[in-house]
């Protein structure tokens, strides 16, 4: 949801605001114009006050129970929540029936039903009945309601009806639309645009953040969150952000730090919680790592997507302490999940080896394969599994015959070169891990940084490891 940060800022929406917290604190009801309310509503939410937006919500609505922005406001609610027959209850409340706003959440309920065809043509039957004049702001805002369900194919469509537009919102949803269709380095371009403009949005920043996270960019992703932060220190979304972008670059101590702060802002986020572990359990500890999973596991509602996450670190936590009944028993809740269950059969492998298990391991790995029809990620994933058990020599006569195969099956697949280098490295075999590390930076560089980076100085670019090495040999050399 995007709001008017400039209005917020503004003179006449401080005195109106004013106005309506003077007549709450005195216990009084406010008679307000609607419109005013729904803003109130709305800034509350920008300024991540939940509870009293409601509470300006619930008046304007008190006041005025067939207003459209209000039963909007309270429509979008339900629809967030999966109530979609409450929305439509909300919906049927509004009077004006000619409002574009009643039209464009009737459109909203559809789509959020998965009924797309049936809400784009009902915007196109209903564009029919609008101005010349109000054309671009149409368009716009159809584009805007496919873009927020992440109906990227669509909301391109709408957008191609559009006349050239440079305007704030068009440009926006321009870079929205790019970022939901994986145009990463698109998205940051116009979100950079968007900054030159107005370089005190922390809402741009924090948006560009988002784009150059997925653009693989994470130190870029840390200086954005970190101009965000300087304009509202606590402002979640750039904590969050600049979290992420540590947590990416390894830094693990600083981005506890941030996810810390976050979680103080947000105590009810389950992922906050989860990526808290992730920290303590890079920074090897693991009791601390139990104590923030357990409590993501309990603040998860029973859908999150986060919870086969939350069982497997669980897991592999336990594990990490020689407990393979609590481990397996965690695990067993992924069973009832909808989750990769191929997957947690190779997690299910990994802890039974992991506590000597073996021949129960290789059963669970052997099913892996075998329901997978030989992946070449699965049998990726047990490989690994045999090197971080220190099956080392295993690992490497494995990846042989692994890179064998899928030179001949697969040969598009370019994952696990950076793990044979780092085994070739283990066992001291220097030819085969410049060869190996040379075909990881050149097919597969996000896997290189993440698995190679401790054998290379902090800060040196993916770019640069090849070269490092060799230099390094030379001089061993000379």
């Amino acid at each position: 949801m995007s709001f008017d940060e400039e209005y917020f800022k503004s003179e006449d929406f401080r005195e109106i605001l004013e106005s309506y917290e003077t007549s709450m604190n005195q216990g009084e009801s406010p008679f307000m114009d609607v419109d005013d309310l729904v803003d109130i509503a709305d800034y509350y939410n920008w300024k991540g006050y939940g509870e009293q937006a409601d509470e300006a919500i619930e008046h304007a609505l008190e006041l005025y129970p067939d207003a459209t922005l209000p039963n909007v406001y309270r429509a979008r609610q339900a629809l967030m929540d999966g109530n979609y027959e409450e929305a439509r209850s909300f919906c049927q409340s509004i009077a004006n029936r000619e409002d574009p706003d009643y039209h464009y959440l009737v459109a909203e309920i559809m789509i959020a039903e998965g009924r797309i065809d049936e809400a784009d043509n009902y915007l196109k039957a209903y564009g029919t009945t609008v101005d010349d004049d109000e054309r671009e702001d149409f368009i716009r805002d159809c584009a805007n309601l496919f873009v927020d369900y992440d109906v990227s194919s669509k909301a391109y469509e709408w957008m191609a009806k559009s006349k050239d537009d440079d305007s704030d919102d068009f440009k926006e949803l321009a870079a929205r639309t790019l970022f939901s269709m994986g145009k990463y380095k698109d998205s940051e371009r116009l979100f950079n645009e968007l900054i030159d403009r107005h370089p005190y949005s922390k809402h741009y920043w924090n948006a560009l953040a988002s784009a150059q996270l997925m653009n693989e960019d994470p130190s870029a992703a840390v200086t954005s969150s970190e101009y965000a932060i300087a304009i509202d220190p606590n402002d979640p979304d750039a904590l969050f952000s600049k979290a992420n972008g540590l947590l990416k670059l390894g830094n693990y101590p600083e981005a506890l730090k941030y996810y810390q702060r976050y979680a103080e802002k947000e105590p009810d986020d389950e992922l906050a919680q989860l990526n808290e572990a992730v920290c303590h359990v890079n920074m090897g500890q693991t009791t601390e790592a139990i104590e923030h999973l357990q409590k993501a596991a309990r603040l998860c509602p029973a859908d999150s997507v986060y919870l086969p996450q939350i069982y497997q670190e669980l897991a592999l936590c336990y594990s990490s302490r020689k407990e393979p009944e609590a481990a397996l028993q965690v695990l067993d809740k992924t069973e009832a999940l909808e989750c990769d269950h191929i997957d947690m059969l190779v997690i299910r492998g990994h802890i039974l080896m992991e506590n000597y298990r073996n021949e129960e391991a290789e059963e669970a790995f052997s099913k892996a394969i075998e329901l997978s029809d030989y992946a070449p990620g699965v049998m990726l994933r047990i490989i690994i599994s045999l090197f971080d058990n220190h099956y080392t020599e295993d690992c490497y006569e494995m990846f042989l015959k692994f890179f064998d195969l899928i030179g001949q099956c697969y040969p598009d697949f370019h994952d696990g070169y950076a793990y044979m280098a780092l085994c070739c490295y283990e066992t001291a075999r220097v030819k085969e891990f410049l060869h190996y590390l040379r075909l990881a930076v050149q097919h597969n560089p996000q896997e290189a940084q993440l698995v190679l980076s401790n054998l290379f100085p902090q800060g040196t670019k993916v770019s640069d490891y090849v070269s490092y090495v060799e230099r390094k040999i030379t001089n061993e050399k000379s």
